[in-house]
């Protein structure tokens, strides 16, 4: 579980890197600059428990498991939101995008941690 752990963390910030760079190239920086937080490390480390969750729906089809993760991705993104937040240290505020709930998540990302809930669930499910 550690390995998965470090895995998901180190592979999580370097989703959100290239994200975050691709969205300032759209914004029209031609310099792509990506950002994250060193607090988002153990936040994307969590998504390790995606491949003991895997194992207990292995046999259902792969949109309903993608709907899991992706429930399960907003859950975690929530919550340690609101901890964050708490405190003053939470590194993202969508308090001024649509479809956001109390600044914390966004509705309109359910496609994106779809896809990254399978992408987890297939890297977790080869490694290790």
């Amino acid at each position: 579980m550690k390995h998965n752990f470090l895995l998901c963390g180190s592979i999580g910030l370097c989703l959100e890197v290239f994200w975050t760079g691709l969205h300032s190239l759209i914004h029209g920086e031609a310099t792509m600059t990506g950002r994250t937080s060193l607090l988002m490390f153990p936040i994307y480390g969590c998504a390790a428990l995606i491949k003991p969750v895997y194992q207990k729906i292995v046999s259902i089809p792969t949109a309903l498991r993608g709907c899991i993760y992706t429930a399960g991705i907003y859950a975690a993104e929530y919550f340690s939101g609101s901890i964050l937040k708490h405190f003053g240290i939470c590194p993202w505020d969508y308090s001024k995008t649509p479809f956001q709930v109390k600044g914390i998540i966004r509705l309109d990302y359910a496609p994106l941690w779809f896809l990254t809930g399978l992408l987890f669930e297939k890297i977790l499910t080869k490694s290790s």
